[in-house]
């Protein structure tokens, strides 16, 4: 993957975790519906996905 191509990922691992982890938990809130809970993970690690295609991006931009 380019440089471009790891930013480009890591901002739709972002999309997918804010979808994924925020979404979730504001559905729960909201509605009380709890089997979102299991959906939460997911986008916690699309989170940790896109920190780590930006850090690797920036290293090799160094």
């Amino acid at each position: 993957m380019t440089g471009s191509g790891l930013v480009h990922g890591a901002g739709w691992a972002f999309l997918i975790g804010i979808v994924f982890f925020s979404g979730s938990l504001y559905t729960m809130a909201l509605t009380g519906i709890t089997k979102l809970g299991a959906v939460t993970p997911i986008g916690g690690v699309a989170f940790i996905v896109g920190w780590i295609l930006l850090g690797i991006a920036a290293m090799r931009n160094l």
